[in-house]
């Protein structure tokens, strides 16, 4: 470093960086070297962060690399990853996977070199498997409760009004499914989007989308449909499937997945029929009441988080999350909402003087 950068100021200027690109290209990666010449390219000061080429070659982003990127005109001279052969089964896939969820291909590229599948989307397929089957099929010795069952209100998972103090309901409802069709579509478009999603973006982040979005969903219940319970996990796949399909509209150019607009038309309408079907369900009157049959308030409340957080969550790939404006904008507007609702449901009963359902 010393030899290309005397004063020790932490840059190199971009006729060394050339010359080190022509003298070494061969030994790297060329999509890396290609991410490395748009660098050069895109640099209007003549010199270049000594510390965005080690986080290039440690395959991290810095702030400023992507920003340099964003701001560089060059145009990628190579095939693209999509015409690219002689791939393995797994290889295939995570391509795939690449121009599934991204818009760019330089983006593109950078995912297909560094994802190693270590860790696998654990979250997702374990939310899914045993969360609901084990515990479904084990527990209660069956896969799902109808509504019509005399121990659909009789356990400890689903939210309840009246057992709104239990802290826990909040999150575990999602344990709980209002028939054999809710939990098969929510399964679905968990796995089918979902997985995908945490091989990009991984588990930390759409763990927060999915997690937000349930709690989000639970909370916009007890606020504006008071005396119903809640089951199932839409709140959280509305957040994820929600967020996925705005970012394929906010960069629908660059989308490069087959058949996009079939496929976002299929989701909607599959999204479309769970909702109708759960503002019928409430509506229909009820096998035990008077409580009534679970809310869809949480189908909302899901959504709201998917095009508020969850899109600038999963807006970029690999870019830190505390860089962004709007990033701290949506948290805190979720968290002035999960504050409010709570202080909602401490006082708002009381006052409002409403009369629920007895407890199960």
């Amino acid at each position: 470093l010393s030899q290309f950068d005397p004063d020790n100021t932490g840059y190199i200027s971009t006729e060394k960086f050339r010359s080190l690109l022509q003298r070494h290209g061969s030994e790297l990666d060329p999509h890396k070297l290609e991410v490395l010449l748009a660098l050069a390219d895109s640099n209007s000061e003549g010199r270049i962060c000594y510390q965005d080429f080690v986080n290039l070659m440690s395959n991290k982003r810095s702030n400023s690399f992507r920003q340099a990127i964003l701001q560089g005109n060059r145009r990628l001279c190579s095939k693209a990853l999509l015409e690219e052969t002689g791939l393995s089964l797994s290889q295939r896939l995570i391509r795939h996977v690449a121009y599934e969820t991204l818009p760019r291909e330089i983006d593109r590229k950078w995912y297909y070199d560094s994802y190693t599948c270590c860790p696998p989307p654990w979250f997702m397929i374990t939310i899914t498997i045993v969360a609901f089957f084990l515990y479904n099929g084990v527990v209660l010795d069956r896969f799902v409760l109808q509504v019509s069952h005399p121990l659909y209100l009789k356990n400890a998972l689903l939210y309840h009004p009246q057992l709104r103090a239990q802290a826990w309901r909040y999150l575990t409802y999602i344990f709980m499914h209002a028939g054999i069709e809710h939990l098969g579509l929510n399964v679905v478009l968990q796995l089918l989007v979902g997985v995908p999603l945490e091989m990009v973006h991984g588990a930390a982040r759409i763990s927060f989308v999915y997690v937000a979005g349930v709690v989000a969903g639970s909370l916009a219940v007890s606020v504006a449909d008071m005396r119903a319970p809640v089951v199932g996990s839409s709140g959280g796949v509305y957040a994820l499937v929600s967020a996925h399909l705005a970012n394929i509209v906010m960069n629908w150019s660059g989308m490069k997945c087959q058949f996009k607009l079939l496929r976002m038309a299929v989701a909607l309408i599959c999204m479309s029929f769970e909702f109708g079907r759960a503002v019928w369900l409430r509506f229909h009157p009820s096998a035990y009441p008077p409580c009534p049959h679970p809310s869809f308030m949480a189908h909302l409340g899901g959504v709201m988080v998917g095009i508020t957080l969850g899109v600038i969550i999963l807006r970029n790939y690999e870019q830190r999350l505390q860089d962004q404006t709007l990033w701290w904008i949506f948290l805190s507007i979720y968290v002035i909402f999960v504050l409010f609702a709570i202080f909602w449901n401490i006082f708002a009963y009381s006052l409002l003087d409403l009369k629920l359902p007895p407890p199960p």
